[in-house]
């Protein structure tokens, strides 16, 4: 997964700096004929438009508040059994866990990977264990904001090696996201890119 989202970011930088630069030499007497809009639209305001537009409010908005896990939590008071039961059904692979009776108070996440290493490998009971016994706490949670922008929410949990991520505004949780939703949008906001430079290149600017 780490090597597919490295060459979507290389590629698509290679790419985008290519057609900029070949747009950027082209011979100014030829540049009405191949661009009969040329002066409307500069390469600032396509890189602008480009790869780096896209947010975790975009995300959010196309996944709904009730798709693929983006407003599902757990509490600490639940078993670990019933969580993992919960991802199972909802096809997720991790809940944010909250203190009981506060929906949007966090107390931590808990993963596929906090269940594997924490009850599996160590011979517990996922029925007689808390999830805020094995949960990843707090203070130790890795968020992003909506505004982040998907680039950066996509370094971030590459550096960090996590797959989930909580997304909190002033207010408190307002969804997760993964990184499979992550790659999803930046390949989605590469073929934009794309379609607008060529319509940029053929005149359709």
């Amino acid at each position: 997964m780490q090597r597919a989202i490295q060459a979507i970011g290389s590629h698509g930088s290679v790419l985008k700096s290519a057609v900029l630069k070949h747009i950027s030499v082209a011979k100014p007497a030829m540049l009405p004929a191949v661009f009969p809009r040329f002066m409307s639209v500069s390469s600032a305001q396509i890189e602008e438009s480009g790869f780096e537009s896209g947010t975790i409010a975009d995300i959010l908005k196309s996944k709904g508040k009730s798709a693929d896990g983006s407003w599902l939590w757990c509490t600490t008071d639940d078993s670990v059994y019933d969580a993992v039961k919960s991802m199972t059904q909802h096809n997720v692979g991790a809940l944010v866990v909250v203190k009981p009776g506060q929906d949007k108070s966090i107390a931590g996440i808990v993963t596929e990977r906090d269940y594997l290493r924490k009850i599996i490998v160590q011979g517990r009971s996922s029925k007689s264990t808390k999830v805020g016994d094995i949960m990843t706490e707090e203070n130790k949670l890795i968020t992003v904001k909506p505004d982040t922008r998907v680039l950066q929410a996509m370094q971030l949990m590459t550096e960090k090696r996590i797959r989930h991520i909580p997304v909190i505004d002033g207010t408190g949780m307002v969804g997760m996201v993964s990184i499979g939703d992550i790659v999803r949008a930046v390949v989605s906001e590469h073929k934009e890119e794309l379609n607008r430079l060529n319509a940029y290149i053929q005149g359709g600017y």
